[in-house]
């Protein structure tokens, strides 16, 4: 996490960073979670500031697991708003956007990765209320999105624990979601948006095994077993809460029909093999990015925008913008509004 050359005929979106107008009445977007959706949280050893991420956007390392934008960005490009900065950066960057609290590795209880879980990120996000820094009526107008990709259950298996014990512990890690998704609706965000959670099966890290060919049919089940308790979890809270308080993403389907078009999209390409990922580590002891000796210990294939998947667990720029590309009219029907941003 041997280089590859995948055709994805897609347009790839211009960089984030031109005028912006707000497309509707949502002007600050709060980001919880993960890799899909980090922007820049974790600190400079961790990978995503490494060479060859960012490679396509912005040129070089910048924080983001991806060679380029992620899911955050897009969903931000929909509500007509720059993409929030990240919360170490939030006194030397505008935060008028909102803050993005999420860290790449992290899930809602401790994973491997030393960075703020979960519980963690909405406590900085109360902090920051109770100092003042967003206002009631700031908060009337904005929109929290959280993603839960897989981390605890990554971590769950590299502590050598039970498969028999793993559907247990997605019952325990949803319930814990769905008590964060509660407490960001009480600290006074109207919408909460949740991604239910992608196909781990066909995430590379777990296609290796069978040369890129097929999915992982285990992580796939594992992954629809976590959306059927997310969403009796999501219901819940709309009775609870209000019919339109909260909505799920559903990123399986989304993941699927993207990859999908991909393959269709190739024929009989040589190039076709949508599970390859694009930088990979030269043995199976290396991951992308790793540097040994000041020599590179990966491969980059010859165009990441062709590529679906950048590394073992996470798109291309080029992948998320087919997946956000399925999920934008989805979106638009949720909010009921047609304005999808500027992408």
């Amino acid at each position: 996490m041997k280089e590859c050359m995948i055709v994805l005929s897609l347009t790839v979106p211009f960089p984030i960073t031109g005028a912006y107008a707000h497309a509707n009445s949502f002007t600050k977007l709060f980001v919880f979670g993960d890799s899909y959706v980090d922007t820049g949280n974790r600190n400079f050893t961790a990978s995503s500031w490494n060479e060859p991420y960012g490679i396509t956007y912005p040129g070089r390392p910048a924080g983001h697991f991806s060679d380029g934008h992620v899911f955050s960005e897009y969903f931000a490009s929909w509500m007509g708003i720059k993409s929030p900065t990240p919360y170490r950066f939030r006194e030397i960057r505008p935060i008028e956007y909102g803050m993005n609290f999420a860290y790449g590795g992290t899930g809602v209880f401790e994973t491997l990765v030393a960075a703020p879980n979960m519980t963690i990120q909405i406590g900085l996000f109360e902090q920051l209320l109770e100092e003042k820094l967003y206002t009631e009526d700031d908060l009337k107008s904005s929109i929290a999105l959280v993603s839960v990709s897989g981390n605890d259950y990554n971590a769950y298996i590299a502590r050598g624990e039970s498969l028999l014990g793993l559907p247990a512990f997605i019952v325990s890690v949803v319930k814990q979601l769905g008590l964060d998704l509660q407490r960001i609706h009480d600290l006074g965000v109207p919408k909460v948006v949740v991604m239910g959670i992608q196909p781990l099966g066909c995430l590379p890290e777990f296609t290796k095994e069978y040369s890129y060919e097929k999915c992982n049919e285990t992580g796939n089940l594992a992954a629809l077993f976590h959306n059927l308790l997310l969403t009796t979890v999501v219901e819940e809270l709309k009775l609870e809460n209000g019919e339109s308080e909260f909505v799920m993403l559903d990123m399986y389907d989304a993941f699927m029909s993207a990859m999908k078009k991909h393959e269709d999209e190739t024929g009989t390409s040589e190039l076709k093999n949508t599970l390859r990922p694009c930088c990979t580590g030269i043995t199976s002891e290396d991951s992308c990015g790793d540097v040994e000796n000041g020599e590179k210990k990966y491969n980059v294939c010859i165009d990441p925008k062709m590529a679906f998947f950048w590394d073992s667990f996470h798109p291309t720029q080029a992948g998320w913008h087919a997946i956000y590309s399925v999920l934008k009219s989805s979106i638009a029907n949720l909010f009921r509004t047609e304005l999808w941003g500027s992408f």
